[in-house]
């Protein structure tokens, strides 16, 4: 029976055990998405909590494909001596590492020609152009995009590299037919609107070899009337397990989806709440063999426990939780199995323009109580 605590090898990487970071925005890199001492601490509070395989914050391959400000960046050559001292952080502590490699599509802030792209013309209500379609051009140079930064990942050291293809990114926005109206190859069917998430991933394994770890995160379904759905989410999961991918991660929804997008509000409330996916892991679980890794809602050790040691899942993510507690996995490890202290209240995103950059606003008010204790 599969156990939390137990080491396990994904494509020759070995974890300590099963908890993974989920990539969740940072904002500490610098203006210019280079690695900068704040992310450095972050990375090794994590690994020094024991965080078994650790995701950065989503890294954009192509300065036209950035989603926030002071996001990590991995689109030029330049930024591979701070990228190494990222990995190093991790790797001292005994940790492995893997970069999410993402671009925002037409959720990106950049301006004139780095101004955003997306599967079709994005209007605002006075008509002004907020994303451009995709020419043919601009879609294989994003192709190439994905497989620099993987080398550019591969050169800086990280043990693994993830795709990222959920919550209404770029990738995601092309396999949802919500997003991707388009009448070309890369539009209507889903083998078309896969289409561009598989020469990305082909792009990205040519580059790093066959023996070197590639993920992909993807939605169970975007909750969104006309959105990707459980059923084409597991065809997309067929698709990449034909080709070779290493494991996928499970999330879900879109900054559009209401209620139910991916960091809900409320979860803390109760342990019923937790595990948002689960019924599409069981679907998964029936269907595909690769490794899965579930994230959304996780609070309870019990919870955490009851899906690897049914086979769920292989691999359960965390998000939230880790931001207020970053030594959360090895406060359970050690024997104190409490519910995780995160509230899920989404404060911390609000901090995402601050100086202090992501942390957790509700811990940092009561540190300041007991300090004055």
């Amino acid at each position: 029976m599969a156990q939390l605590f137990e080491p396990t090898t994904l494509k020759g990487m070995t974890l300590n055990n099963r908890f993974v970071r989920s990539a969740t925005y940072e904002a500490m890199a610098s203006i210019d998405g280079t690695v900068q001492d704040p992310l450095l601490e972050c990375m090794a509070e994590l690994a020094r909590g024991q965080v078994g395989l650790v995701i950065t914050g989503h890294a954009y391959v192509a300065r036209e494909g950035k989603a926030g400000p002071r996001q990590l960046g991995i689109y030029a050559d330049a930024m591979v001596n701070g990228l190494k001292r990222l990995t190093s952080v991790i790797h001292e502590h005994g940790g492995k590492v893997a970069v999410q490699l993402a671009h925002a599509g037409k959720k990106g802030i950049g301006k004139g020609e780095y101004a955003a792209l997306g599967p079709v013309d994005v209007l605002d209500e006075d008509g002004t152009l907020q994303a451009r379609a995709m020419t043919g051009e601009a879609l294989r140079e994003t192709v190439l995009a994905f497989g620099d930064a993987a080398e550019r990942a591969v050169k800086a050291g990280f043990d693994a590299v993830q795709i990222h293809s959920a919550h209404g990114y770029l990738l995601s926005q092309f396999l949802s037919p919500y997003f991707n109206t388009r009448k070309d190859a890369y539009g209507g069917s889903l083998d078309n609107r896969a289409r561009l998430l598989l020469e990305v991933y082909e792009e990205v394994r040519q580059r790093v070899g066959s023996e070197f770890p590639v993920l992909v995160k993807i939605n169970a379904e975007d909750f969104l009337e006309g959105g990707l759905t459980v059923a084409e989410m597991l065809q997309v999961s067929r698709m990449l397990e034909e080709r070779g991918i290493d494991a996928i991660e499970m999330s879900g929804g879109t900054f559009d989806s209401g209620k139910l997008i991916p960091s809900r509000v409320g979860t803390s409330k109760s342990e019923e709440r937790e595990v948002y996916y689960r019924s599409a892991a069981a679907a998964y679980k029936k269907e595909i063999q690769i490794p899965l890794i579930l994230v959304g809602g996780f609070l309870s050790f019990s919870s955490a426990e009851e899906v690897v040691t049914s086979q769920l899942t292989d691999y359960v993510a965390l998000s939230r939780p880790l931001i207020r507690e970053p030594h959360l996995v090895q406060r359970w490890m050690q024997g104190d199995r409490r519910k995780a202290s995160c509230i899920s209240c989404n404060q911390c995103f609000a901090t995402l323009s601050t100086e202090e950059a992501l942390h957790c606003p509700v811990e940092k008010k009561e540190q300041a109580k007991r300090a004055a204790q």
